[in-house]
């Protein structure tokens, strides 16, 4: 995470309310620096900048407007190559310990990384996910204006999950801001302010050697044209592990194999 000038510490400032339990920022853990900025660059436009901690941290943005950063530390820390969604909270600390107490893991963290903390953890199905306290890299609402991305939990049972993230990241409680749950079918729909910023679905398998069908959180990115970024995707040593041609949504790799989605669908 970086500094920012518009949020303040312990949640996310949006539309005038402390928003907190929604997901604030991405990150992808890589390898090669240079290779993931020239492939995102090509298939999103993004344009990039240093980081202040240090030459293997890149901010990436649209329009001056941070969206999204790269750790080129995968190798160095032995962490797998993934994009990670981080969710805001009040307290790191309290947050891994109630994640902890209901069957979860910390992989890393809670660490300071001013002007705040953050912690790498996983819930009971092995779904990885990160939490940050502290000033944002972007205003919330901007963030999700200048790159929209959305976000899926595909795990082994959606309304257990619910219950697990609801009691870690005080979703659907009393506290103003808190996110809102909704069970819409088969499928769990979390709304921050009333904007939908996550699914949950059912069907994920934990022992899968398929890591798209064992649990884990789906970082997706709306775009204009679907088919243009499968070919740029391409171009730019990327590879396509699903599309059809005229399909709204495509799930791409990046050269380093960090898979993520992108779609012309619009949450609502």
């Amino acid at each position: 995470m970086a500094k920012n000038e518009t949020s303040g510490k312990g949640g996310v400032s949006g539309n005038g309310n402390t928003v907190f339990g929604a997901p604030c920022w991405v990150s992808l853990t890589t390898r090669d620096v240079e290779t993931t900025e020239e492939f995102y660059r090509a298939v999103f436009g993004w344009e990039w900048r240093p980081n202040s901690l240090g030459d293997r941290f890149r901010v990436a943005q649209v329009d001056g407007v941070p969206v999204a950063g790269i750790a080129a530390v995968a190798s160095m820390w032995q962490m797998a190559v993934a994009w990670t969604v981080y969710f805001a909270v009040p307290s790191a600390d309290e947050v891994a310990a109630r994640c902890r107490e209901r069957g979860g893991t910390t992989a890393v963290g809670p660490l300071s990384l001013p002007p705040g903390r953050a912690a790498l953890l996983a819930d009971r199905d092995g779904a990885v996910f990160g939490i940050w306290e502290g000033r944002l890299v972007t205003d919330w609402a901007q963030w999700h204006e200048a790159a929209p991305t959305f976000i899926r939990l595909h795990t082994r049972n959606a309304f257990d999950a619910a219950i697990f993230y609801g009691e870690v990241l005080d979703w659907a409680t009393l506290r103003q801001g808190c996110c809102e749950v909704q069970y819409d079918g088969d499928e769990v729909v979390l709304r921050s302010g009333g904007v939908v910023v996550a699914r949950i679905h059912s069907g994920a398998v934990e022992s899968a050697p398929d890591p798209t069908i064992r649990p884990h959180w789906q970082v997706n990115f709306t775009v204009a044209d679907v088919a243009a970024c499968v070919r740029t995707a391409r171009t730019h040593g990327g590879e396509v592990l699903q599309w059809e041609a005229g399909a709204e949504e495509a799930v791409l790799a990046d050269p380093d194999g960090a898979r993520f989605t992108v779609t012309s669908k619009v949450e609502h």
